[in-house]
């Protein structure tokens, strides 16, 4: 039951300490470590994740306040500033990248199919393709400069439509093209893959195609294909046409050699016809159109994490430091999750967020916690006030 347990302690242990030293071994992040090692720098940064505090001098001052509960919390020693904050500007951030992969990794099979999944009677993994862009101050972070008078970082993301988890993720500078993400993902067969127009580059669908995996997009408006035949439709649908097509451009035909398929769609709710693009040839021709109306999802996830996680405002101006918090802000979220669906809380994360927030330091086991809690809400059917699912 964890009784006389901290809460954040209770926290932590969903932290394996197996594989988080496999992550530090595979970057030598404890080379020459004489003061704070890597799992107390990443005690001491979850900390300020779930506190909500503003700034590493912030964190410190509120750990200091409670030296004496300290070694309970996972430290070893009292922690100082410069010594976080020069942890956060030298320790390799792809330690915390590979600490998340492996959270994701657990997170992800403990849901059940999502409502999405239900209707589109898919049996197939859908993922979501797209990217948010983090501004920063140019005097302050010179290195992520995207212009003349803007710097800015851009957070790739593929989630997984089913349960809202981060599959898989990348962190560049905000001038790099959203296209290269697509060469960073290991495909799996049998997938699909929704994304933007942002993401048109033939030769990389084309690899989709040939692993086996499908991708759902919208089509340019100057998108060259010649029609080979076109399949019966039913246009109170919505569905004005299903088409398969090859590219007749003199230079996108060699990139893509193989058969598309064009479907157009209107929606009856905005009566805006959009005209879609897959390799998919079997699926109903509204499931494709509805596939990529749920692409969405991942617009209100970056939302969400914009708002209940600090990763708008860095405690720390290198590129290494600003990746860091990034990494560890999504390590903060998908302990959350993990915790709500292994012990099976009811509440969603936002209330679960702000309950541990002001409960870190009491000794109540996690269950009791969340379950004991009443909070006022506005929120129909599990749902946060951006209308997104969360598991």
């Amino acid at each position: 039951m964890n009784r006389g347990v901290y809460v954040f302690s209770q926290i932590m242990e969903f932290v394996d300490d197996y594989e988080f030293r496999k992550c530090v071994e595979r970057y030598n992040g404890e080379y020459r470590i004489r003061k704070l090692s890597c799992r107390q720098q990443f005690t001491a940064m979850i900390f300020g994740q779930l506190a909500y505090r503003e700034s590493l001098r912030d964190i410190i001052t509120c750990l200091g306040a409670h030296e004496e509960k300290l070694y309970h919390l996972g430290f070893r020693q009292k922690i100082a500033r410069n010594t976080l904050a020069s942890a956060n500007q030298k320790r390799d951030w792809r330690i915390y990248r590979d600490l998340a992969m492996v959270l994701i990794a657990r997170a992800r099979p403990m849901d059940p199919k999502s409502k999405e999944i239900i209707e589109l009677d898919l049996d197939a993994t859908v993922y979501l393709l797209d990217s948010t862009v983090i501004d920063l101050c140019l005097s302050l972070f010179g290195w992520a400069r995207f212009d003349a008078q803007h710097s800015s970082i851009k957070l790739n993301m593929q989630l997984d439509l089913n349960g809202s988890i981060p599959a898989f993720f990348t962190i560049t500078e905000g001038r790099v093209n959203d296209v290269n993400f697509l060469d960073e993902i290991t495909f799996e067969r049998g997938a699909y893959y929704v994304m933007d127009k942002g993401y048109l580059d033939y030769e990389r669908w084309h690899k989709i195609h040939q692993a086996g995996a499908f991708f759902v997009t919208r089509a340019r408006h100057n998108m060259s294909v010649r029609r080979l035949y076109s399949n019966v439709v039913r246009k109170e649908t919505g569905i004005l046409c299903d088409q398969i097509v090859v590219l007749s451009g003199k230079k996108t035909m060699w990139r893509y050699p193989d058969k598309m398929r064009r479907i157009k769609y209107r929606d009856a709710e905005t009566n805006i016809a959009y005209v879609f693009v897959t390799n998919d040839f079997n699926s109903d021709a509204l499931v494709i159109a509805v596939l990529y109306k749920y692409r969405w999802q991942v617009e209100l996830f970056f939302k969400w994490i914009k708002q209940h996680l600090k990763i708008k405002s860095f405690w720390g101006t290198s590129a290494n430091a600003v990746k860091t918090q990034i990494c560890l802000a999504l390590c903060a979220y998908l302990l959350m999750a993990i915790i709500k669906k292994r012990l099976r809380i009811e509440l969603d994360l936002y209330k679960m967020l702000q309950i541990t927030s002001v409960s870190l330091l009491d000794k109540k086991p996690l269950k009791t916690l969340f379950s004991r809690t009443l909070v006022q809400s506005d929120v129909k059917g599990g749902q946060d006030s951006l209308g997104l699912q969360w598991f």
